[in-house]
C-alpha cells in the first residue's frame, strides 16, 4: 500500500513537529514524480527554486570539482547519496539562486514530491505558524549541512598540509 503524501512529509526532519492539518495543508501543494535510474533531476549551476522530498528511492548528489577555476576537465563526483526521507533543493529555495550541486536520480522508479518555492512561500504567508516552523526547520536542516561541510572542509586542509 502506497503511502499517503502527508505520511511522507511526516517522516521528513522538514516537517517535523507540524500538526495533522498543517501536513495536509503542504501534502496539498507538492506535485509527486516518478524518475529512472540516471536522470538528472537538475544540474550544477540551474536556476531553480524548488524543494524536493524523496518518498521512496534514491538521489545522488554530484558536484564539479572544474568549477572553482580548474583549467583541466573533471569528472563530477558524488559527494552524498539521499534517500528516502530526505530533502534536496533547500539552498534554491532559499535564495532562489543557482543550484549548488546536480541531482541525479540514483535507483529506478525513485519517487519525490516535488514543493515549488512561490507556492510554499503562499501557504507560508496564510499560515505564519506553519510558516514559522517550516522555516525554523529549515535553518535547522541548513546549519546541520554547513557544519558538516565544515567538518569536511578541515579534513581535506589537515590532508593537504600534510598532519594528518
Amino acid at each position: 500500500m502506497q503511502q499517503s503524501i502527508a505520511g511522507v512529509l511526516s517522516l521528513t526532519e522538514m516537517f517535523d513537529n507540524l500538526t495533522n492539518t498543517q501536513l495536509e495543508l503542504v501534502a496539498s501543494i507538492c506535485e509527486p514524480l516518478t524518475t529512472k535510474k540516471g536522470e538528472v533531476l537538475f544540474e550544477e549551476n540551474d536556476a531553480s527554486d524548488e524543494l524536493y522530498v524523496i518518498s521512496r528511492g534514491g538521489v545522488e548528489i554530484l558536484v564539479n570539482p572544474g568549477f572553482v577555476g580548474l583549467n583541466e576537465e573533471i569528472k563530477p563526483v558524488v559527494i552524498a547519496e539521499l534517500r528516502q526521507g530526505q530533502v534536496l533543493g533547500e539552498v534554491a529555495l532559499v535564495d532562489q539562486g543557482l543550484r549548488s550541486a546536480t541531482a541525479r536520480i540514483s535507483q529506478d522508479d525513485t519517487q519525490l514530491l516535488r514543493l515549488p518555492r512561490k507556492r510554499l512561500m503562499l501557504l507560508c504567508d496564510t499560515y505564519p505558524e506553519l510558516g514559522y516552523k517550516l522555516m525554523k526547520n529549515l535553518a535547522a536542516d541548513l546549519a546541520l549541512k554547513m557544519r558538516n561541510t565544515d567538518l569536511i572542509v578541515r579534513q581535506y586542509q589537515l590532508r593537504l598540509s600534510g598532519r594528518e
